[in-house]
């Protein structure tokens, strides 16, 4: 039977432990949240404060050249794209995840209609289960086009291969469930659309900083993602949008905007599209919140993504074991795939008073979230997750249980 004591023997043995210390975390909280909100890295105040006081504050507007933001979301797509498999030059760091979204399913949907032989093609394949804003900006792309495009939504992985047929432009999925924490097979399901003539998106909003990413081995067409989450770039920071070298001097997106020109300079009043990954970019750019990200990526630097994800594989294994061992008899239900192929970096447990137990936890200083239906995800970032973080979250979470310690009224706040 693991012990206290067993998890503190592990955090002293683990490779990763010292780099919890550059991060901000509040005394007396256990954060298990870092799939929806990363921690803050202590230099990101530091940074912020330069960015504010001398860049902005003291060299003003010449700082678009003096202090690099002009090239600043190209530089940190670059040392992104190792995160995900890519290439520098193929990764840019802008807008939010919806709109990169909308940027490359357009951009695909205008490579699928530009073919001949894939002209007719007008479905977009999705699953009902992935991330809301997913499916709603590919049913409101769907309906703007007004050219018979639809989106067909599966509601089991079975299902995908008789969904993707001659009909289907596109297939856009998200690599990691945001729900269940279930992590597709890439490889195999690029494969799946590529020999049924469908190009293929991934929403990486759940993997990247998380687990080990391949988008060129495994046959991606696009990508895109956030890095507030496991990537720690801080609330609302922008997200990111990979575009391989294969698909850029085809790729044309409808947010046409002076960033994405060829000469923006030159004030001429045509657009002509810039060359590479930059025609992922529309507007200027929020220069405070995207040299936050560059704090984040400062400490993936100091580690591989082959070390995070065998930390987060022995975090989510170790909660599994505890929560079943612990708090059985309880009503919970393991939502999250037990096979570390099929599994993100949380776990998901549903329990018919989810929302109740989850606020109980949060005033107790355990912070996951809730999700509909009956779900509490926890979310183990490895860079600052340690294993007694593990225990001392379960014995929480038992305490309550036992206790029935939580409100089944409680009022539920605007983000749950």
């Amino acid at each position: 039977m693991t012990t206290r004591k067993d998890c503190l023997d592990r955090d002293a043995q683990d490779a990763l432990a010292p780099l919890r210390e550059h991060f901000d975390l509040p005394a007396g909280v256990i954060y298990l949240d870092g799939n929806s909100l990363g921690a803050r890295p202590k230099a990101a105040l530091t940074r912020a404060s330069d960015v504010i006081a001398r860049e902005w504050g003291k060299d003003l507007i010449t700082s678009w050249n003096t202090a690099g933001w002009f090239e600043l979301p190209k530089r940190l797509g670059d040392r992104l794209a190792p995160l995900i498999g890519a290439a520098a030059g193929e990764v840019v760091v802008t807008d939010t995840t919806s709109l990169n979204l909308f940027k490359v399913l357009a951009a695909a949907l205008h490579m699928q209609a530009s073919d001949p032989a894939r002209s007719e093609r007008r479905v977009i394949v999705t699953e009902r289960s992935n991330f809301p804003t997913d499916i709603y900006m590919a049913q409101g792309l769907a309906g703007w086009l007004q050219r018979g495009y639809s989106v067909r939504l599966v509601d089991t992985v079975d299902e995908l291969p008789q969904a993707i047929d001659a009909d289907t432009a596109v297939v856009m999925l998200t690599h990691v469930n945001y729900r269940t924490g279930y992590q597709h097979d890439m490889a195999s399901t690029s494969a799946l659309a590529h020999a049924r003539g469908a190009l293929i998106v991934w929403d990486l909003a759940h993997s990247a900083g998380a687990v080990p990413v391949a988008l060129e081995r495994d046959g991606a067409d696009f990508a895109v993602g956030c890095t507030y989450k496991y990537l720690n770039g801080g609330p609302g920071a922008p997200a990111f949008a990979w575009v391989p070298r294969k698909h850029q001097a085809r790729f044309q997106q409808p947010l046409s905007g002076w960033w994405g020109h060829a000469a923006p300079f030159a004030m001429a009043p045509d657009f002509a599209p810039t060359e590479g990954i930059g025609r992922a970019l529309c507007g200027t750019q929020p220069i405070v919140s995207l040299a936050m990200v560059e704090c984040g990526l400062d400490v993936f630097a100091q580690t591989t993504m082959d070390a995070v994800r065998a930390k987060s594989l022995a975090l989510t294994d170790l909660f599994i074991a505890l929560v079943e061992e612990r708090c059985a008899g309880h009503g919970l239900g393991l939502v999250t795939p037990r096979e570390h192929a099929r599994r993100g970096s949380q776990v998901s447990f549903t329990h018919a008073h989810g929302y109740a137990v989850m606020a109980a936890l949060i005033a107790r200083g355990v912070i996951g979230d809730y999700r509909e239906p009956a779900i509490m995800r926890f979310g183990f970032t490895p860079l600052y997750t340690s294993f007694a973080d593990v225990w001392d979250a379960v014995e929480i979470l038992k305490q309550i249980l036992d206790e029935k310690a939580y409100d089944v009224h409680a009022e539920r706040g605007a983000v749950t």
